[in-house]
């Protein structure tokens, strides 16, 4: 379920103490200035976008947070069989839920790539817990998935089993910020990064691998995986993931 959208910029709010509002008729002035709510999470705004240039005066900065990699599996299979309408409502409805999932969490949904789509946890919005954050969003959204999914393949005549979702979460210091010249992107690069995204491509369709250390930030969850080594693409030592526990939530601020 979708939360409900804050009518100020939680980042702002959060970072500096300033009441941006960023819906309703106060809202309007803003507008004039370029504030409006982010495309990466609409309950912040794209003065947290610029902070890197405009306030800390540096392309890119040091934060420790986590990612995720969510992966729509069955996709490309499905292109020979579904029409071009079906396939782009199929993509929606990920992306939809990816939303709903990441936001909830107050992450950002950072990157869409294709069917898969990148999340940062921590920035701007500051969470101690961001690890648990991650896996409560990675869980949020195979929950969703499954009942949406289970919808468009009765609607379409599929086998429901051919569509899933792969997940992978890393968690350590990373950097995020504008990167390029001619054109310029807003995203984390690194390690951290690149693990998430190779911890995604090991995960079964409905599973959620993430790496030792987010294992190790969330004592509080209800692990039962031992862990396994992993040969992942561009590391040459194997790498212990871990499958999340079941459906996990994380509220307050």
């Amino acid at each position: 379920m979708a939360q409900s959208p804050s009518l100020i910029c939680k980042g702002c709010w959060q970072n500096l103490r300033l009441p941006v509002p960023l819906r309703g008729i106060q809202s309007l002035p803003f507008r004039v200035f370029g504030l409006k709510p982010s495309r990466m999470n609409p309950n912040t705004c794209t003065f947290c976008e610029l902070a890197f240039t405009k306030i800390m005066r540096a392309r890119n900065v040091d934060i420790d947070a986590s990612v995720m990699f969510a992966d729509l599996r069955g996709y490309t299979g499905l292109t020979e069989t579904l029409q071009p309408q079906a396939m782009s409502e199929l993509l929606d409805t990920f992306y939809d839920a990816c939303g709903n999932a990441i936001w909830a969490q107050d992450g950002l949904l950072n990157k869409t790539i294709g069917d898969a789509v990148m999340a940062v946890f921590n920035f701007p919005m500051k969470h101690a817990d961001h690890a648990a954050r991650a896996i409560a969003a990675a869980s949020l959204l195979q929950e969703d998935c499954r009942v949406r999914f289970a919808e468009f393949a009765r609607t379409h005549g599929i086998d429901e089993r051919s569509l899933g979702v792969g997940i992978g979460i890393a968690s350590g210091v990373m950097k995020f910020g504008e990167f390029g010249h001619s054109h310029r992107d807003l995203t984390a690069i690194g390690t951290v990064v690149n693990l998430a995204a190779r911890a995604q491509s090991a995960a079964v369709p409905g599973e959620i691998l993430v790496t030792q250390q987010v294992h190790d930030r969330t004592p509080a969850l209800a692990w039962k995986d031992t862990g396994r080594d992993y040969t992942l693409k561009g590391f040459e030592a194997p790498i212990r993931l871990y499958a999340a526990p079941g459906i996990t939530r994380t509220t307050g601020e």
